[in-house]
């Protein structure tokens, strides 16, 4: 298909009207306020841990004391049981006559009657002898005597005695003749030696709980310390890079998550300090590419002005150079505005159906004459094949090719030719553009495409043409991979994926 007939072709593809880049919001975010006095974390944090221990400690304390405390009062109250119970049995041997004095002889021969009270009660509950004293006649109300009268069965009892007030274990079995309670057994022991026995566990364990409180809090200055201070340096050094020290380094002490935190902050301040440097290399690149051409525009403009060039051949050329970096300068403007896009997530595309030979032709049909004049000269290898319709921005996609075509002749125009080649790949359609000229440096080819870069060439432009294009051919769904070609030179090729008709 030829030129003219590719063209009437683009012009009868149904057009979708474009979008037009919608505004950005400006987002401001608040920074919070992290100024805090020093230490103050570790304060908190040791102040944390040891609120959190001493509660641990208080709580195994009391558990351990109250253990103790159900141990040594079950244990007393099953022997006072076990007690009560064999003598109310022996009792049971004997005649209602001879009980009574059954019952003092036993009690005479007790053995523990100087720690435990034995008490022998009728059957309505008055005391009739005791070991401990002569309290016969008085009434025992202590819930363990009425509870076995009534329910014929040993019955223990912890706590206030009713008659004297003090802190008991007490049991009481009763005395069962022909079915009838003739009387109690009881057996009773103070609890002042349990008392004074559990101050002693309270304050050993307490003791205990204490040294482990200290402990812990060595421990945990020690583990707030091996933290902290790594987090101090990294703050520190955050601060220096906060303040303009772009490309300071931290020596890495561990490999842990500290060590991983540290690797971070280090290539965060690396990055930071080679983005701080393009940058400047970029302001400095774009004022001397922005002064050349304005220099040119105002030397001529006053030239014409003030009538100092009267020849009709002076007066052309010297508009034809205005009007030369005129459109240098409004090139450069674009480009500027398409990464201020870029970078505010503004970048759009408005895809339509696009016959993509035709688009690449009108680049190559507009850059022929060009480079002529120059004496460079630009082979076109038309395809072989018709190629399908791909979906695509044609302005953005022409923009591309504008923008690679003069990359070849600035960068490789000392070769003398610049070659351009499309096909069909599969899926896809591959657009290929090589020059002659030096090539890029090997170590220059994975950054080629960053923003800013220019590595080691001199040739005029920001540095930011490759990224915008970049992301174009990115948006459309392709890639655009740069490399040097066999025999010298540099070849840049396109891929854009060819649109799936629906069935």
């Amino acid at each position: 298909m030829d030129q003219e007939s590719r063209r009437k072709r683009k012009k009868n593809l149904p057009i979708t009207p474009k979008r037009e880049d919608a505004p950005a919001e400006d987002v401001q975010a608040e920074a919070p306020d992290c100024r805090q006095p020093k230490g103050r974390l570790r304060r908190r944090w040791l102040f944390n841990t040891l609120a959190v221990t001493l509660v641990v400690v208080a709580i195994a304390v009391s558990a351990f004391s109250l253990a103790m405390y159900s141990y040594y009062t079950s244990t007393i109250q099953a022997s006072l049981e076990s007690k009560a119970q064999t003598a109310a049995g022996m009792f049971r041997n004997y005649t209602e006559t001879t009980y009574l004095s059954t019952a003092r002889q036993f009690i005479n021969q007790f053995e523990e009657k100087t720690t435990i009270e034995v008490q022998i009660l009728n059957a309505n509950g008055r005391v009739l002898m005791s070991s401990m004293m002569d309290i016969s006649g008085a009434s025992v109300s202590s819930p363990d005597v009425v509870s076995a009268i009534g329910e014929k069965r040993v019955k223990p009892h912890i706590g206030q005695d009713p008659d004297t007030h003090d802190d008991v274990i007490s049991a009481s079995a009763p005395v069962v003749y022909n079915n009838t309670v003739v009387g109690v057994v009881r057996m009773c022991t103070s609890l002042r030696q349990v008392h004074a026995q559990m101050v002693r566990i309270v304050l050993v364990t307490s003791a205990i709980g204490l040294a482990a409180l200290l402990v812990m809090g060595l421990l945990a200055s020690y583990f707030i310390r091996s933290v902290l201070d790594p987090v101090i340096r990294v703050t520190e050094t955050a601060k220096r890079i906060a303040a303009g020290s772009y490309g300071v380094q931290m020596e890495k002490r561990s490999d842990d998550e500290m060590g991983e935190l540290v690797d971070s902050i280090n290539d965060m301040s690396m990055k930071i300090d080679q983005a701080e440097r393009t940058q400047s290399e970029f302001i400095s690149s774009v004022s001397h590419e922005l002064r050349t051409p304005l220099t040119a525009i105002n030397g001529w403009a006053e030239t014409l002005y003030n009538g100092e060039v009267r020849d009709a051949a002076d007066v052309k050329k010297g508009m034809g150079i205005i009007v030369s970096e005129a459109q240098r300068l409004t090139r450069m403007v674009e480009e500027l505005l398409e990464f201020s896009r870029m970078e505010t997530g503004r970048f759009n595309l408005s895809v339509e159906p696009i016959d993509i030979l035709a688009e690449l032709e009108d680049a190559v049909y507009t850059y022929r004459e060009f480079f002529r004049r120059k004496g460079l000269e630009l082979d076109y290898a038309e395809c072989r094949e018709e190629l399908p319709i791909i979906n695509g921005d044609p302005e953005r996609l022409r923009q591309v090719f504008c923008n690679l075509l003069d990359n070849a002749d600035k960068h490789g125009g000392s070769g003398g030719r610049v070659e351009v080649s499309v096909e069909r790949e599969e899926d896809e359609v591959a657009i290929r553009i090589r020059d002659h000229g030096p090539g890029v440096p090997e170590e220059e080819l994975p950054f080629i495409k960053y923003k800013f870069y220019k590595g080691s060439s001199k040739a005029r432009g920001s540095g930011i043409g490759l990224a915008v294009c970049d992301e174009i051919v990115n948006s459309h769904g392709g890639s655009l991979d740069i490399g040097n070609a066999s025999g010298g030179g540099c070849v840049v090729t396109i891929r854009l994926p060819i649109r799936v008709e629906s069935a």
